[in-house]
């Protein structure tokens, strides 16, 4: 018996086109993304620059997309992965946010970036942590790349008691 709502046998069903605001949704539900991000991946897509930014503000209006949450996130997620100030202050700045944007971001991090550094050093070098010159220097070295600043890094790579 056949089905007379099945597509006939080697004729495949047209899939509809997504919006451009379809298209930003579907972003937008697997994570938080700028507003640059996502015009930048929407017109990545093939989407006119006109309509993915249009698709971007409907959303930002709507309360789905929103650079203030995504900042706050990032730094979240930046702070937890072993990345300093230095390095999530710059990733947020690609992503077309301004200076007070950032400062908004940044403040709202309740961790403490010194205790951070440490945990990194902790992690490659062991609980005592580095155990001479070249492994301070090795440590401070990764510090930097991560993006902690001078204070951070001479504090989480002494290891003194009085600290």
């Amino acid at each position: 018996m056949h089905d007379s709502d099945a597509p006939p046998p080697g004729r495949k069903r047209r899939v509809r086109e997504q919006t451009p605001v379809q298209r930003a949704l579907g972003l937008l539900v697997r994570r938080e993304h700028s507003r640059k991000e996502l015009t930048r991946k929407l017109t990545a897509r093939g989407i006119e620059t006109e309509a993915a930014t249009a698709a971007v503000e409907k959303l930002s209006e709507a309360g789905w997309q929103d650079d203030t949450r995504f900042a706050e996130n990032l730094v979240r997620f930046r702070a937890n992965s072993g990345y300093g100030p230095l390095h999530i202050r710059a990733e947020l700045g690609t992503h077309g946010l301004d200076s007070e944007q950032i400062a908004a971001a940044m403040d709202t991090f309740e961790g403490d970036w010194i205790e951070n550094a440490r945990d990194m050093v902790r992690r490659r070098f062991g609980e005592a942590g580095p155990q001479d010159l070249a492994q301070r220097r090795k440590a401070a070295d990764l510090l930097a790349r991560r993006g902690f600043d001078g204070d951070s890094i001479r504090r989480a790579t002494r290891f003194d008691l009085e600290d």
